[in-house]
């Protein structure tokens, strides 16, 4: 299908679901949003605004959902899109994977079972685990790992992210996934740094607080969020099965590379639920927002006391409490959590005071769509985060511009490519993701989709920032 029908298509799509039921100040705000999107950088004297259908094809994401939260209710919640080609729209009640979005669930599940006494928040995690022991170190010898640690990102735990488990693929145990051994696909979960000095973020870890749930309850692990997160807050969609079972996986959001192309055989299967196993919907994570939001105003009817909810929200290390980021430039903070599994992106933001936005998306470039959506929410609604950057294009030749063309590798996230498409550079720093670069200087490139920008002192080395991560890279060396 070709991009003009690709629009064409989208726009019949908003049209038809955002039509039926709305309020008249409803409808405006839905339409400032939609038509509103917003990248993380403009250029002076440039359009910011961008419609959602045309940005949609642009990043091949077939379907998202958006749930906007004001004043501690839903205000408006809506689909766009198709869960796959030929399917059925896409509803406020579709069901997404929401990757890392899993991990706040997790935590709030974990610290209803430290307010009931079933665990310690920072007691040693061995005194828990009965199914797999966590390996001492030298590192855990004089300071043992705890459930504060885990969830907070600072045992020194490894293990950043899993890739899940294709159809058809044998799916590990969760104590094989944690001692990585087959079928397992990723390395095994260690503490190879000191406890509860620095943030690092370990998807690992949040497998090792799975596990303490598990064996302190008995229960499985999509049982006992049910009961203590689900049923609670009415998220009557949700679940943590893993993998769904063939009458509902019928019906979700089928994911999509970041060329638009179908994930082969579906939805991965990912046993380390706790931090990428969610199934959910874009409005029942709004309802797990707001039950957060009352419960921070002081009401006690929630899934947590108010005096846990301050925990849970309280920065332990770079901004990031327990299972939630905590950010903002104003004195009241917000917190937020992005996801990110094979075809699925999602993000979802909460401000305290009541307002707040979850988006879903089943296309591999949705996480710059979630964001653009974000800040469009955020304009229409009068936050005071989530604004563009502003940035000027300098005028330097192609040609000068051409010698920074080639392979350049960053320790840790790996290589990217610039290259030179025509009488610009563009950078794929993400793998098929392709971004024009602009400059800002001689040596300096930035992109619009996110805030990153790429300094060099010579052709061959220099410094990638992106909000507060920053790495030197090098040119690549020819095999």
């Amino acid at each position: 299908m070709n991009r003009p029908l690709i629009r064409l298509c989208l726009a019949a799509t908003l049209m038809a679901s955002t039509s039926a039921m709305a309020a008249p100040d409803v409808s405006s705000r839905i339409e400032a949003v939609t038509s509103g999107l917003r990248p993380a950088v403009t250029i002076k004297g440039a359009p910011t605004k961008r419609a959602l259908a045309d940005e949609m094809a642009a990043l091949k994401v077939p379907g998202v959902s958006i749930a906007v939260i004001h004043d501690g209710k839903i205000d408006w919640a809506r689909g766009f899109g198709v869960t796959r080609t030929g399917g059925a729209p896409v509803t406020a009640e579709t069901l997404f994977q929401a990757g890392s979005v899993s991990k706040p669930v997790a935590a709030m599940a974990a610290l209803r079972l430290v307010q009931d006494g079933k665990l310690s928040l920072d007691g040693d995690v061995n005194a828990t685990l009965k199914s797999w022991t966590l390996p001492p170190s030298a590192f855990t010898a004089t300071k043992p790992v705890t459930l504060r640690a885990l969830l907070s990102h600072t045992a020194g735990t490894t293990v950043h992210g899993f890739a899940g488990y294709a159809a058809g693929e044998a799916v590990p145990t969760l104590p094989q996934v944690l001692s990585g051994v087959a079928p397992a696909n990723s390395k095994p979960v260690i503490v190879d740094q000191p406890v509860g000095e620095a943030y690092r973020y370990s998807g690992g870890g949040y497998s090792i607080a799975q596990q303490m749930m598990v064996d302190a309850t008995g229960q499985s692990f999509p049982a006992l969020v049910r009961e203590r997160v689900f049923k609670p807050i009415g998220m009557a969609h949700s679940t943590e099965d893993q993998p769904l079972d063939a009458a509902r996986l019928a019906k979700v959001a089928w994911p999509h590379d970041a060329q638009g192309a179908p994930i082969p055989g579906g939805p991965h299967t990912y046993p380390e639920m706790a931090a990428a196993g969610l199934w959910t919907t874009a409005e029942d994570l709004a309802r797990f927002v707001i039950d957060l939001q009352h419960s921070a105003q002081g009401r006690s009817d929630g899934v947590l006391s108010p005096e846990m909810t301050k925990t849970m929200l309280t920065p332990v290390k770079s901004g990031y409490g327990l299972g939630l980021n905590i950010g903002g430039a104003g004195v009241q903070k917000y917190f937020a959590h992005d996801g990110s599994n094979a075809g699925y992106k999602a993000t979802l933001v909460g401000y305290p005071s009541g307002d707040g936005v979850v988006v879903m998306t089943n296309g591999d470039q949705g996480y710059q769509l979630g964001e653009e959506i974000v800040r469009a929410v955020a304009a229409e609604y009068g936050w005071p985060d989530y604004r563009p950057v502003e940035r000027e294009v300098a005028k330097v030749p192609i040609g000068d511009q051409a010698r920074y063309a080639g392979t350049f590798t960053i320790k840790g996230p790996g290589d990217f490519e610039i290259r030179r498409d025509g009488d610009r550079l563009v950078a794929e720093i993400w793998k098929g993701v392709v971004d024009p670069l602009y400059p800002a200087s001689a040596s300096e490139f930035f992109i619009l989709s996110q805030d990153l920008r790429l300094v060099f002192s010579d052709p061959d080395h220099g410094t990638v920032t992106l909000g507060a991560f920053s790495a030197p890279f090098e040119r690549k060396a020819k095999p």
